[in-house]
């Protein structure tokens, strides 16, 4: 891993979320009274995905830049929101999504650093306090351009947005060259946010005696502000007369360009939910 970056790799536990996914999860048909009326889709769900990526600490008045494997440090969750709303009206529609994470901790007497890509000296450890604080926000337009009995498929194009700030205070036992001296502190943040247009499509397969059973799954691109983002989502979901319970897994990826605060972000992991449709 080049210097200058951190790791982070974590586990989210217990996030329970409201109305929502980081890019709507496809949702089951509903009843046809009126092909032209409006109709109205959200989601509550908890959802506990493992978090990677690689940031850039530049330390302040030009020292080293520091690299910490954060799945020793980075495993709290402090508060998370999670909403989506999708309104939809003959063929057309709109969907709107939210994410908010907010995740922090600290670790003492460390090694799981370096400076500028070098180990700690044999001896040396340190204090880390680690956070991380985000906002996935999407704005799209929706396209249902199939649809039958058995299945259906949506085209999906709008924009999203990556809001991601990072913060790092250090606090080392013992001179490491000219750097840093016993007990001296370094605190440093970044704070980069990224726009991408993304296209993408989403869709369902029904099954089942009475199409109660369903396979939702949802894939989008996007480029902008970023080299490259994707995301994929699929899993299972059971329909009742108000709405359905829905397990699937979803996995975004961000790859952002050279010389960016952010290397690279992903989020991985199961979704548990429902769905409600009036």
């Amino acid at each position: 891993m080049n210097a200058g970056q951190l790791i982070k790799k974590t586990t989210i536990v217990g996030a329970l979320a409201c109305a929502g996914s980081l890019a709507a999860v496809p949702t089951v048909a509903q009843a046809q009274t009126d092909p032209d009326a409006w109709k109205y889709t959200a989601i509550i769900y908890g959802y506990f995905p493992d978090i990677g990526g690689s940031t850039k600490f530049p330390q302040s008045g030009g020292g080293s830049n520091v690299t910490i494997n954060s799945d020793a440090v980075l495993d709290s969750l402090n508060f998370a929101f999670m909403g989506t709303f999708e309104a939809t009206k003959g063929r057309w529609g709109i969907l709107a999504d939210v994410l908010y994470m907010d995740l922090s901790n600290s670790v003492n007497k460390t090694r799981d650093l370096t400076f500028n890509g070098q180990p700690l000296p044999a001896g040396v450890t340190a204090n880390a306090d680690l956070g991380l604080r985000g906002t996935v926000f999407e704005l799209a337009g929706v396209y249902k351009a199939f649809s039958d009995s058995k299945s259906n498929v949506d085209f999906v194009a709008g924009a999203r947005l990556l809001d991601i700030q990072s913060s790092l205070t250090l606090e080392l036992s013992a001179d490491i060259g000219n750097d840093t001296g016993p007990g001296r502190s370094h605190t440093t943040s970044v704070h980069p946010t990224y726009w991408d247009v993304v296209v993408g499509a989403k869709g369902q397969y029904r099954f089942g005696s009475n199409g109660e059973w369903s396979i939702p799954w949802y894939v989008d691109v996007g480029t902008g502000e970023s080299k490259l983002t994707y995301q994929a989502i699929a899993g299972l979901a059971y329909k009742f007369n108000w709405g359905q319970v829905i397990g699937a897994w979803r996995y975004l990826d961000y790859d952002f360009k050279s010389g960016s605060d952010l290397e690279s972000i992903n989020f991985n992991g199961p979704m548990v939910g429902v769905a409600f449709n009036w």
